[in-house]
């Protein structure tokens, strides 16, 4: 099985859209290897996020991922499963998302989209080590 992590963000917890994010997946296919309701801690978010360290909008990105509990998530599937994360998750953009995927149905800003999910395959194993030590690859 192939896996990668998906976090619901804190906007989506607020808004009580976890169960409608989680059901998508679900209904694509994919399963839940592991999940859990947590604060991410600033020193975790800017490990999560130190590819944009530097960047304009990186501190609000900190606090935001850190201002509430996030659904931290390991989805598993048969194969390319953070690619089909990706098309279910929609562009960045809510705005550009097509409808049908949770963006483009769910989300209204950039900076408030709902659903992290990982980019690359090397990302995945990367961030779920980050999360979820014990089901990283020895």
């Amino acid at each position: 099985m192939d896996r990668t992590l998906v976090i619901c963000k804190p906007d989506a917890v607020e808004r009580g859209l976890v169960g409608e994010i989680v059901s998508r997946l679900e209904r694509k296919g994919l399963q839940l290897a592991a999940a859990e309701l947590r604060l991410i801690d600033p020193d975790l978010a800017a490990e999560h996020y130190a590819e944009h360290a530097g960047k304009p909008f990186y501190n609000e990105l900190v606090a935001f991922i850190t201002r509430s509990p996030a659904l931290l998530m390991v989805v598993e599937g048969p194969a390319d499963t953070w690619q089909v994360v990706r098309g279910l998750m929609g562009a960045t953009n809510p705005a550009e998302a097509l409808p049908g995927t949770i963006r483009g149905d769910l989300a209204t800003t950039v900076t408030e989209n709902l659903v992290h999910g990982s980019d690359s395959p090397a990302a995945a194993e990367r961030e779920i080590k980050l999360f979820f030590p014990e089901l990283a690859p020895a």
